[in-house]
């Protein structure tokens, strides 16, 4: 039974290795742009008064509830936010998804998950010293006692790494465990397993990274107000 989960090198750019994640990854992009481009294509060319498909009627729908959604969780300063977001979920829930057609999954290589994670952290970040400004936001760190001044520092470095691994954990996880699965009973696997760990899981493991990163951000920029008040 093969249980090696180690990312493979597909094929070689040169002399750069191109990892099923890389390929993966690439697929993913494509889907999601391509379908994008098509989806929307009638919204341009549409005469005004002209009734749109059930595909157009979907789109609508889906897109109004993302901002109805990630407006509701972020507030009125989170609407420059909602195309990041948005995107954020649509490519993690695809990345987590895919496994399900045979594709290794790129959420199931840490490198993918520290990325994700390191772009989070930076908005996070950004946004706190955008709000607040740079001495605020130093100064916060140093709240409620100065001697509190390492371990906020650590917290604040802490919380990328514990979105990446949480996310790459749960996905590895579900890997290992339907590997294992599918040693014991080649032949017939039960449906249930697959819909926990391939489409549940997956789904809710984009959801959760994508709410994390959300409520993060939100907090950051409501910082200075708070204060105020």
């Amino acid at each position: 039974m093969d249980l090696e989960f180690s990312v493979k090198t597909m094929f070689y750019l040169g002399k750069i290795p191109v990892t099923e994640t890389v390929v993966s990854t690439w697929l993913i992009m494509a889907v999601l742009v391509i379908g994008s481009f098509l989806v929307t294509r009638r919204f341009k060319t549409a005469k005004p008064g002209e009734t749109l498909g059930t595909t157009e009627h979907v789109v609508e729908l889906l897109v109004d509830g993302l901002y109805s959604f990630i407006g509701d969780v972020m507030g009125p300063k989170g609407e420059a936010f909602i195309p990041y977001m948005a995107t954020l979920l649509l490519f993690l829930v695809c990345a987590n998804l895919i496994g399900l057609l045979g594709f290794r999954p790129p959420t199931a290589d840490l490198n993918t998950t520290l990325g994700f994670a390191t772009m989070s952290f930076i908005l996070i970040q950004g946004n706190g010293i955008r709000s607040q400004g740079l001495f605020k936001f130093i100064k916060g760190l140093f709240e409620p006692f100065v001697f509190l001044f390492p371990l906020n520092v650590i917290g604040e470095i802490a919380t990328p790494f514990s979105m990446a691994f949480r996310l790459f954990g749960n996905i590895l996880g579900g890997m290992i465990i339907m590997a294992l699965l599918y040693g014991f009973a080649p032949i017939a696997i039960p449906v249930l397993p697959h819909i926990y760990f391939d489409l549940f899981s997956g789904i809710i493991q984009a959801f959760i990274f994508t709410m994390l990163t959300m409520v993060f951000v939100a907090m950051a920029i409501d910082e200075d107000e708070e204060e105020e008040n």
